[in-house]
């Protein structure tokens, strides 16, 4: 089945809330504790997303009619990237990248800036991000991690 890369649409928010939860509960669960797991779901329930979704360029990556991940831009900075536990390590993530870097070159976009969780820090190297700084938000670590595209064309 074809991953199809998309705008997301605002009926999509709970579809996207559920995606994201998903992944914090059985992924990022490997990497922080239950009480930052439930501090994090309380930002992406499906009235959290539909708000980001009116303030971001999100996308959605679909498998037929299904949404399986997203990703967003909110200026410069790669937001709330998430795919679906069952078709994660299947080249979604890369994709929804893929879209996300096209719609920064053509915003003329140098340099982003992903905030990335512990979990996904060797998702985003691969796709050539560099680490830059940790950051807390009390004892939860999230590694600020930079690309340019300025020099690629």
């Amino acid at each position: 089945m074809e991953c199809s890369i998309r705008p997301t649409r605002e009926e999509d928010s709970g579809e996207i809330s559920a995606v994201i939860l998903r992944a914090l509960r059985e992924t990022n669960a490997r990497d922080y504790t239950d009480e930052i797991i439930e501090r994090v779901e309380h930002s992406f329930s499906p009235t959290a997303v539909l708000e980001l979704i009116r303030k971001r360029t999100v996308l959605v990556a679909a498998l037929g009619g299904r949404v399986v991940g997203t990703a967003s831009l909110d200026g410069s900075v790669v937001r709330t990237v998430f795919v679906a536990p069952d078709v994660q390590a299947q080249g979604i993530g890369k994709f929804l990248m893929a879209e996300i870097e096209r719609i920064a070159r053509e915003r003329e976009i140098a340099l982003l800036t992903v905030p990335s969780s512990v979990t996904a820090e060797s998702f985003y190297a691969r796709l050539g991000f560099k680490a830059v700084r940790d950051s807390y938000f009390g004892d939860e670590r999230t590694i600020i991690m930079e690309r340019s595209l300025a020099a690629v064309s």
